[in-house]
């Protein structure tokens, strides 16, 4: 019997942006949405002046905290205590669904026990959060049929982000908050093709469509497709491959579109790893700071210079078209992949990217039904099986596909690095609404850089009054790890004993300090929480 987070393996969004506006109640945990996808949080804000109620679980008091019913501002790395104990509220008062939870899932008793000691008054006691929110947000959530959660990497990007996404399937199948218009398990993708990348097979246990790369009838049919004797061995996910240059086991990596030397946890580790290979390719489309440490750069086009599809968080496949024409010596990564290929012996010849989808919804039922001409005004929501299918908008409307699925038992897991005497600050890392990602495109943009161009981290005032640190002075912040100069920004958004820097910037790379340890599934470093020492520069 498959968890709902196990059969929900895609990471899309089980219903559509479009659907917000007709929700009764938005939990938003672990995601700034009004900074890291405004256009989505938008549409929360229309909900809104149609009635919609607003919940928020986050560490910091994000820009959309105003508009909230309820801000639950708890400890980070809580999640897991605070889920289990909305969970046990909706129990006790007799809000969980029957009807679904007895015709649709398996496994609920011994969930229910699993949640017997997460009572509002100990939930509190982990989380930070006052039991009268935690009770308040309960009866809001659990009292409607029409409820979405939202999350981001606040719930992933931790040692347990495993458990915590389980815990967040178990309160929408303890709710039924599933497999209907205006409900769902939102979790919104952080970049803007990473839906696609995954869709198409970049991942390092499955083909294209989350295929089992273990399963013999599935290698056998991309085999036939791609002419190719293929492994049936799992690869290893990025973080694992960081470990296995650094062992020395891992010689050579090929890095498309990545810039680990900001973006990766334990920054240094991560330099030491990228040094001990004999050979590494960059393929981008700056000359990146991990472009820089490169044997070979590949110049490749950025999304305006090619044609092509990307899916997005909701599932959709659209259109892109080539709009002006690439610089220099950069080509399509089409092109650069099939060229490598054939020179290295298996001939990839495809004559257009249309080609390549093409393929993919022969080999994957969920896009056999999307082509080009179907989607050049208007993109689809797959699955979309057939030719005349119009695409579906939520999934799960006729059932879950291996049937009834299971609550999963979650405990409570504590941050792999809590704050101590030593390192008595827990920082947490994130985004802001200017910059994107590592900075490699927006902060080229000269007006971006006037407005968001400076490093800074976000410290409670009380904390500052105690260290002594004024607005905008340099303080040194250090871990287990590395530390790194930093202007302070005094503000109420964080609360005492945490800190929050952006992980945008070069020049005070959040990452230097953050912590490596994984998450044991999903091999997720913990970016959310990591203790840190703060000192007064000389």
């Amino acid at each position: 019997m498959a968890s709902l987070a196990t059969i929900f393996g895609s990471g899309a969004m089980t219903n559509t942006i479009r659907e917000i506006e007709g929700m009764e109640v938005i939990f938003i945990i672990g995601s700034n949405t009004k900074e890291t996808h405004p256009v989505i949080a938008n549409r929360m804000l229309k909900a809104l002046k149609k009635g919609a109620k607003i919940i928020i679980a986050d560490p910091r008091k994000v820009p959309l905290v105003r508009f909230s019913e309820i801000f639950l501002r708890l400890n980070p790395g809580t999640d897991v205590a605070l889920i289990n104990g909305i969970a046990h509220v909706i129990l006790k008062e007799g809000l969980n669904n029957r009807e679904f939870v007895i015709a649709r899932t398996d496994g609920f008793d011994k969930w229910k026990e699993s949640i017997e000691s997460f009572t509002p008054e100990n939930a509190s006691k982990i989380t930070g959060v006052p039991k009268e929110d935690i009770i308040k947000a309960a009866l809001l959530y659990g009292g409607s049929r029409k409820a979405g959660i939202f999350y981001t990497m606040g719930i992933t990007q931790h040692t347990h982000g495993t458990d915590n996404v389980n815990a967040i399937a178990n309160l929408a199948l303890l709710t039924g908050n599933i497999g209907k218009e205006h409900t769902g398990i939102n979790p919104l993708r952080g970049q803007n093709n990473v839906q696609g990348a995954c869709d198409a097979g970049c991942l390092p246990n499955v083909y294209p469509g989350y295929q089992r790369i273990d399963m013999p009838m599935v290698k056998k049919k991309f085999e036939e497709a791609w002419h190719a004797s293929l492994s049936d061995k799992e690869g290893l996910k990025s973080t694992e491959m960081i470990e296995s240059a650094y062992e020395g086991k891992l010689k050579a990596l090929y890095i498309m579109g990545e810039n680990p030397m900001l973006t990766d946890p334990n920054i240094e580790h991560t330099r030491k790893a990228l040094g001990k290979l004999d050979f590494l390719v960059v393929q981008d489309i700056f000359l990146t700071e991990t472009a820089a440490l490169a044997d070979v750069v590949l110049p490749a086009t950025c999304f305006a210079e090619k044609t092509g599809t990307f899916i997005n968080t909701e599932r959709k496949v659209q259109l892109v078209r080539k709009a002006v024409e690439p610089p220099g010596d950069a080509k399509e990564d089409m092109w650069i992949i099939s060229e490598l290929s054939s020179r290295m012996g298996h001939d990839m010849k495809y004559s257009s990217a249309e080609e390549v989808f093409e393929e993919l919804g022969n080999l994957w039922p969920a896009l056999s039904g999307i082509s080009y001409n179907r989607i050049r005004n208007h993109g689809i929501h797959w699955p979309c099986p057939t030719k005349d299918h119009p695409g579906t908008e939520y999934l799960y409307k006729a059932g879950f596909p291996r049937g009834r699925v299971s609550f999963t038992p979650v405990k409570y897991i504590p941050a792999a690095e809590p704050a101590d005497k030593d390192y008595p600050f827990v920082l947490t890392t994130g985004r802001n609404l200017f910059q994107y990602h590592s900075g490699s495109m927006t902060r080229r943009v000269a007006h971006i850089e006037a407005h968001a161009g400076e490093p800074y981290i976000e410290i409670n005032a009380e904390d500052a009054r105690k260290l002594g640190v004024k607005p905008d002075e340099k303080i040194k912040v250090s871990s287990r790890r590395g530390q790194i100069e930093i202007k302070a920004r005094i503000t109420d958004s964080v609360s005492e004993g945490t800190v929050f820097i952006p992980m945008h910037y070069k020049e005070a790379a959040a990452n230097v300090i953050t912590s490596d340890a994984l998450d044991p599934y999903a091999k997720t470093p913990e970016f959310k929480v990591c203790a840190v020492r703060i000192e007064k520069t000389v």
